[in-house]
């Protein structure tokens, strides 16, 4: 389904029954990229999966973006189909939204779960999401998805799921993402900067990292830790980015032991 809001079409898919749980994708992916985990959690909750600005079926308007903006995107979905306090799990760039999110409209948000986060690029950072756009502006969304399934997976992950990997790489291709549209959400990854505001952040909140992730390090999410009042860390011991993916039964897990309510 698609919902207006404040005159951008956002694209969204609502499953499952129980406390709504709002999904925010990381760069470049729509919403769909989290089924793995929909099809556990909608068993709980009642999942919100959301394509952010530039990605899925949602409006592609020109950039530059912001997780500020992306963030009242998600505010005004959550307005606009009447819902009351979600929790928010948000991979990558999804988590600096979620942030945001936490941060502009605190009163809508229960719980946060931070994925593979960071508060405020540093240098290495920065280099990355820029070579990140002028990388996909000199190749083919396949080549440039083969380049990044280097980044985020392990090589143990990577040699395992190789076939997988290639048909991801292929599939890529099909209906990509305007070159456009990434480049603007890879400035707003760049800009990202809550680290200072992250005290205001009183919701519990999880955030877990995998302890080989060469994109978003664990010192990131510790920073981050150090800073809000109510966090916990989980590390995922020989994972990288998407230690969520490599090791998706505990990640399910995990997800649904800090959200449910205990006995």
């Amino acid at each position: 389904m698609k919902v207006k809001v404040d005159g951008l079409e956002i694209g969204c898919e609502l499953r499952g029954s129980g406390a709504p749980l709002l999904l925010l994708m990381g760069l470049g992916a729509p919403g769909a990229a989290w089924e793995p985990h929909v099809r556990e959690w909608e068993k709980h909750f009642r999942c919100i999966v959301m394509d952010n600005r530039g990605a899925g079926a949602s409006g592609k308007p020109a950039g530059p973006y912001t997780t500020a903006r992306m963030a009242d995107d998600a505010a005004g979905l959550l307005d606009q189909l009447d819902l009351p306090a979600v929790h928010v799990a948000g991979i990558s760039m999804g988590s600096a939204i979620a942030q945001e999110l936490a941060l502009r409209r605190p009163d809508r948000v229960r719980r946060l779960v931070l994925i593979s986060s960071w508060a405020r690029c540093d240098d290495y950072m920065k280099q990355l999401f820029e070579t990140f756009a002028l990388t996909r502006s000199r190749l083919s969304p396949q080549a440039f998805t083969r380049l990044l399934q280097l980044w985020i997976w392990t090589p143990g992950y990577f040699s395992a799921q190789r076939d997988a990997m290639v048909e991801a790489a292929e599939q890529a291709g099909v209906d990509p993402m305007p070159e456009a549209a990434f480049a603007a959400q890879c400035q707003a990854c760049l800009t990202h900067d809550t680290l200072d505001r992250l005290a205001r952040i009183t919701q519990p909140s999880l955030l877990t990292v995998g302890d080989a992730d060469i994109f978003t390090p664990p010192r990131l999410s510790i920073a981050m830790q150090e800073q809000l009042p109510q966090a916990r860390l989980e590390v995922f011991a020989g994972g990288g980015h998407c230690h969520h993916w490599e090791e998706l039964d505990r990640f399910n897990r995990t997800v649904c032991d800090f959200l449910l309510p205990q006995p």
